[in-house]
């Protein structure tokens, strides 16, 4: 790796095209498998720009999702590795050269030993040799949420397990001519899991190379140790494990049991060499029973973090206490358009976003909370319907058309059909007005994020978006709110590795502090919602949470006591926070116990 940054998936369209613009710059980064329509749109774009020729994959074609999928990674590639030569195609002023170098972090060395080495030789051919053995591209990674995984049909006929969603975008991958690594979010999928030991570029070779890596995103131990063991067993290594914060993160957040991220890292780097050991152990035997190649010697296991990260310090901290191999930057990359592709209207209001207009929002018809922003305009189009009386989408895409509540035949939370069905049936309860106000926000209050997330990317290119809409979704985290202007990808490169400081504001929290608050807040709203009476269960959840969080708040005033080489400045207002925010937890388990002693007296 040239860095010890990646850049995660940034929602469905955001970085759909991210890999072309930084992997030739030797920077890793993830798209989104989720929208082939939206990918063949860019391939027939890029092809356009490119002069190449194109030719349409239409939804007639046998197995088009897989197709596309694999044309627009092949195409990415091709490109991406035509600029990425270019680069190392030495020449006197070469500024694209230049940048490669001056975007890498001073401890590589490569900027200095190019430098000492134009002063010792003029033999272009030396220098070309060099640049070929020392410069590396990025890696061209795609990301596949294992749940959005919907049934497929043709005339009218339910297709075949392997050409649901997420199946179809593993095929296309595993089929397209990348050497990168297969990020799975959103949790296990055991079908989709066994589908993949079908797919010979994901087993390792003799010398413990894998074509195409797999990448867990978790954000617990448990969770890794369960899925790479369940992987293992199937003879496919799980290459590293993308530890991301529960709450603190953009996108959907999959909130652990309060579990904070500081307390999960430190379970990972403790435990590292015995999590690899034992799904080794696994691996071996799979692949002996299978006939397959067995790896000379152990093969590597990395370990990356992401989610809130927002200082060079942070970064280091992370690098250096935890041992994580690459920290992820996600949400600042949405101001940087050398990076992402974002429309010049949400980029303006991604740049002025605060705190209150960043919130987690029950918007997701995949019912996960999903962290978005206040006033975009795919919600103020949902807003305009519901006062029209006419809640819901058109649900062109269907992506995330996941429930069977009403039939076999899955329909999406957010759609117009779906919602007429509900509030017909809501119609129909016998609710105060109320109740039924409050379950009638909760019906048209799904927004049609599968398309919403990717319309950005296609008013940025000025592509034909008459289906999909003007209206706009976007998915940034919390940290958002202390970046407050677009980006070069020089600027955040610089500020990542603490060559410059791009946030001005002096009351940003410190990112382990700032997810502690955003779970505090969480666990009040969970108790605010909570009928005790009807739920014991639940209160006795409610006090494992609290408990999970006094844990993590311990944990913290150990670990900054003893980080004397890092912090420094902001040590008080960390300590002053932990106490502030050890007084809020307590006053809110102080109402789940209250609740229990009143249960017991009557």
């Amino acid at each position: 790796m040239a860095h010890s940054f990646h850049i995660p998936v940034l929602g469905i369209g955001y970085s759909v095209d991210t890999p072309l613009k930084v992997a030739p710059l030797g920077i890793n980064s993830v798209l989104s498998l989720v929208d082939d329509i939206l990918l063949e749109k860019l391939r027939k774009m890029y092809c356009n720009q490119n002069s190449l020729p194109y030719k349409h994959i239409s939804e007639k074609t046998h197995d088009f999702r897989a197709k596309r999928i694999t044309a627009y990674l092949n195409l990415i590639n091709i490109l991406a590795k035509k600029k990425f030569k270019a680069i190392k195609s030495f020449s006197e002023a070469d500024h694209d050269l230049l940048e490669y170098l001056m975007l890498l972090p001073e401890n590589s060395g490569l900027e200095q030993e190019y430098r000492e080495l134009r002063e010792t030789t003029t033999d272009q051919s030396e220098i070309r040799s060099w640049l070929d053995e020392r410069l590396k591209m990025g890696s061209i990674d795609v990301n596949i949420m294992t749940k959005v995984d919907k049934d497929n049909y043709k005339n009218g006929e339910k297709l075949a397990v392997e050409y649901n969603d997420a199946h179809a975008a593993v095929r296309g991958y595993a089929l397209s001519d990348l050497d990168s690594s297969l990020i799975l979010s959103a949790g296990i999928n055991p079908r989709l899991y066994s589908y993949m030991q079908e797919f010979e570029d994901f087993y390792p070779l003799e010398n413990g190379y894998i074509r195409k890596k797999i990448v867990l995103k978790v954000s617990d131990y448990k969770s890794a140790i369960i899925q790479g063991k369940f992987l293992a067993k199937k003879g496919l290594w799980v290459s590293e494990f993308r530890i991301e914060s529960g709450l603190n993160c953009g996108g959907h957040a999959f909130a652990t049991d309060g579990y904070l991220m500081g307390p999960i890292l430190e379970e990972f780097s403790s435990k590292r060499e015995i999590l690899s050991r034992s799904i080794y152990e696994i691996l071996l035997k799979a692949l002996a029973d299978k006939g397959k190649t067995i790896p000379r010697k152990p093969l590597a296991l990395m370990l990356t973090a992401q989610g809130g990260v927002g200082t060079a310090e942070e970064h280091n901290f992370l690098m250096r206490h935890y041992g994580v191999d690459s920290v992820g930057w996600g949400t600042p990359f949405l101001l940087v358009p050398e990076a992402s592709t974002v429309d010049e209207a949400t980029l303006k209001q991604l740049a002025d976003a605060r705190e209150d207009d960043l919130y987690l929002s029950d918007i997701s018809p995949l019912g996960i909370p999903f962290n978005t922003l206040k006033g975009n305009t795919k919600d103020l189009e949902k807003l305009k319907r519901i006062a029209a009386g006419k809640p819901g989408s058109s649900c062109s895409k269907k992506y995330a058309a996941l429930s069977s509540e009403f039939s076999d035949k899955t329909i999406c939370t957010a759609s117009r059909h779906y919602q007429a069905l509900k509030l017909k049936e809501l119609s129909k309860a016998s609710l105060s007005a109320e109740e039924y106000l409050d379950n009638y926000n909760k019906i048209v209050g799904k927004s049609c994020i599968c398309v919403g997330l990717g319309t950005s990317c296609l008013l940025a290119n000025k592509l034909e978006h008459k289906i999909e809409g003007d209206g706009v979704s976007v998915c940034p985290g919390p940290n958002l709110a202390y970046f407050s202007r677009a980006m070069s990808l020089k600027d955040i490169t610089n500020h990542i590795y603490g060559r410059a400081n791009l946030i001005l504001r002096k009351d940003r929290p410190h990112m382990f502090i700032k997810e502690l608050g955003i779970y505090i807040d969480f666990l009040k709203d969970k108790i605010k919602e909570t009928d005790f009476e009807e739920n014991v269960k639940q209160r006795d959840y409610l006090l494992r949470f609290g408990r999970n969080l006094e844990e993590g708040i311990a944990y913290y005033r150990e670990l900054f006591t003893n980080a004397k080489a890092y912090f420094r400045l902001g040590k008080l207002d960390i300590f002053r926070k932990l106490d502030e925010y050890q007084q809020r937890l307590q006053l809110e388990l102080q109402k789940v116990k209250q609740s229990g002693l009143l249960q017991e007296a009557d």
